[in-house]
């Protein structure tokens, strides 16, 4: 078994392999993941940008940002979810599993970031115990791949126009949770450069909704003759 999935208080692991969808047909199985996804998330965008920042030292700051971007995405924290057995331990409840729900990688990856938030907490709270253990995940994502899907990160792409011919201010993006089943939710996510909308976007998760709201405003500036 991965080190990630050996805890010392195993009702934290389970807290972080148990889905909404469980915790619904299940009303007496505590409490579900969310929590620890969102801590789970910020010390992985922490850990990653410090090993892009120590690995990278000839990079600047907008390669980093698309290198982190690579990183932690949607799809390749799904990878590492798969790489130390997250599949095979998931809580889900029957309909999400009946949707495929161990394949989905919306749910591998915010799984992985929910143990991520779990294995931090069951070791006081030591970020470099968690660094140790996800870095060799890092390594694991060959350059080539994550130097591949940087480069064409819609949101990354939108900041670097917005911030070489508008304003020195990142996009800001609204989201809001707009409906579907616990399983499968549906996010509409809108993308504004001073507080004008540039694009507009849906997806099965924000960071979906976001990316679509980005590639959007980038095909109306394109449209418009004012990206290349």
């Amino acid at each position: 078994m991965h080190k990630l999935l050996t805890f010392n208080n195993e009702k934290l692991l389970r807290q972080a392999l148990t889905h909404r969808s469980y915790v619904n047909e299940n009303p007496g199985e505590g409490e579900h993941n969310e929590r620890l996804e969102f801590l789970g998330d910020a010390i992985l965008n922490f850990i990653s940008g410090q090993y892009l920042y120590c690995r990278y030292p000839q990079k600047g700051e907008d390669e980093l940002t698309r290198l982190r971007s690579a990183l932690v995405e949607e799809k390749q924290l799904a990878k590492f979810a798969l790489e130390i057995g997250i599949e095979l331990r998931m809580r889900l409840g029957k309909g999400t599993i009946r949707d495929g729900g161990f394949q989905n990688p919306n749910l591998l990856s915010s799984t992985f970031e929910a143990v991520i938030g779990a294995y931090y907490l069951d070791n006081n709270c030591d970020v470099d115990t968690v660094r140790a253990i996800v870095e060799p995940l890092f390594d694991s994502a060959s350059k080539h791949i994550v130097e591949t899907r940087s480069n064409v990160d819609s949101k990354n792409q939108l900041q670097e126009w917005v911030q070489r011919e508008v304003t020195l201010n990142p996009p800001k993006y609204v989201t809001e949770h707009t409906g579907g089943p616990s399983h499968a939710p549906e996010f509409i996510a809108k993308v504004l450069i001073d507080g004008k909308e540039y694009g507009e976007g849906k997806g099965r998760s924000k960071k979906e909704a976001e990316k679509a709201a980005a590639e959007d405003a980038l095909a109306k500036l394109k449209k418009q003759g004012l990206l290349t």
